[in-house]
């Protein structure tokens, strides 16, 4: 496997991973701006309608034709929040050349069809088509409002809210149906035609291909336009330091308990990240971590535990399914864990289950083409240029001191409680 990243013009850039482990070749296009509240629901609509027809292709059932005469090629698109930034992706995946039946090119094709979706869509009037984004409107309402359907993901979105609240981590990278009512198939069109003119532009390929070929492609496509600087979201904030936890109990009808603590990471360093990835692992990252052994297993406390680390936010959020009258308790226990990593209570075997664990899960990302390329966009969201086979160094040489160091740069943040008893400030 080779990777390597082109600069077309600046903030626009083409990403070649050329391996031939796969059947397939997956191309992406990701356009990334800053989330504001302003834009994050106007976003989510944009990409949903531009999946609904091309300028060649005026409709769902034309696009869909067409990757069925690729041989069944898919395509899919979503909305993603990575930090402070918003990303709208795009991803087209097609058999390789080499396992068609018959002596044909799908390389060029599959590319530049994943081109128009997203830089020629459908235009009646000098604006979207009406009838795609009032039907997508209304999708887009129905995911919003169904938020709360996953009780474990609406506890973790409410707990991210009151910790950033009016702030753009905050959002909902959906937006809100409120937002949806004033925008009409002109003025997102219009809005669209900022976005493609202020974003940063990711195009990712791979798979096995002719690299020089897609690289014209990509370069003719781009040539009349001008070069940017998007103002995303890179830097680290610093975090302040806290007194008092927030702490917010949100009553719903629900049978089991979703308690969410967010813990601020107090570095600027990104060199630290890993050993916080390390730490976060040691606390909740598996089954042999501090939160599912002692929470679960010892103390039966939890029908779930675990902790996840948002790396460009320098948050980790802890996660317990729990009975409703086991709140004092199981928090008083997660409590003690941060305070055992804090003084270090915690074995050079819990280290290495950790190590490994993380090591096995690096070694898989070549196993996924999607999963590659994601590593790869938040190596480029970070902006660091670390190879795989560097990060499974870092995390190596990552040592209980260090970890430990971590654990006393944390502080919690806000603890969320979603009951069905009461729920107040």
């Amino acid at each position: 496997m080779s990777y390597q990243k082109i600069t077309l013009k600046e903030g626009i850039y083409f990403h070649k991973i050329q391996t031939n482990k796969f059947k397939t070749n997956l191309f992406a296009i990701f356009l990334t701006v800053p989330i504001t509240r302003e834009n994050v629901t106007k976003n989510a609509l944009t990409t949903t309608v531009l999946r609904r027809g091309t300028n060649k292709m005026p409709t769902q059932e034309e696009i869909s034709k067409k990757l069925e005469e690729m041989y069944g090629a898919a395509f899919d698109c979503g909305i993603e929040k990575i930090g402070d930034n918003q990303s709208l992706k795009f991803y087209l995946e097609v058999v390789n050349n080499q396992f068609l039946p018959e002596k044909e090119d799908l390389v060029e094709m599959s590319l530049e069809l994943l081109m128009d979706i997203v830089f020629h869509p459908l235009i009646e009037n000098k604006q979207f088509k009406e009838e795609y984004v009032q039907g997508e409107k209304e999708n887009l309402k129905q995911i919003i409002e169904s938020k709360l359907d996953n009780k474990a993901t609406y506890a973790l979105e409410s707990c991210i809210e009151n910790m950033y609240e009016e702030k753009p981590y905050g959002l909902y990278k959906y937006g809100y149906v409120e937002d949806l009512q004033g925008i009409t198939a002109k003025t997102l069109y219009e809005y669209y035609q900022g976005l493609i003119q202020s974003c940063q532009i990711d195009i990712f390929a791979s798979g096995d291909f002719g690299a020089e070929k897609l690289e014209r492609i990509v370069e003719k496509s781009f040539k009349e336009y001008k070069e940017r600087k998007p103002n995303l979201v890179l830097k680290w904030e610093e975090k302040e330091e806290i007194k008092e936890p927030k702490k917010k109990i949100e009553s719903k009808q629900i049978s089991q308990g979703k308690l969410v603590i967010g813990l601020d990471v107090k570095t600027d360093k990104e060199e630290e990240n890993y050993k916080t990835v390390v730490y976060n692992t040691v606390l909740g990252g598996g089954s042999n971590s501090k939160l599912f052994q002692n929470v679960r297993e010892k103390e039966s406390l939890a029908y779930t535990v675990s902790s996840s680390y948002a790396r460009r936010k320098q948050n980790i959020f802890i996660r317990a399914g729990i009975e409703i009258e086991n709140y004092d308790k199981a928090l008083e226990i997660i409590k003690k864990q941060l305070q055992d990593m804090k003084e270090g209570n915690f074995s050079e075997e819990d280290l290495n289950n950790a190590k490994n664990l993380l090591l096995s899960t690096i070694e898989n990302i070549p196993e996924e083409q999607d999963t590659e390329i994601t590593y790869y966009f938040g190596q480029e969201l970070a902006g660091t240029e670390d190879t795989i086979e560097m990060y499974q160094e870092k995390i190596k040489n990552v040592s209980k001191k260090d970890v430990v160091e971590v654990a006393n740069k944390i502080q919690i943040n806000t603890i969320y409680f979603l009951t069905n008893q009461g729920g107040q400030e």
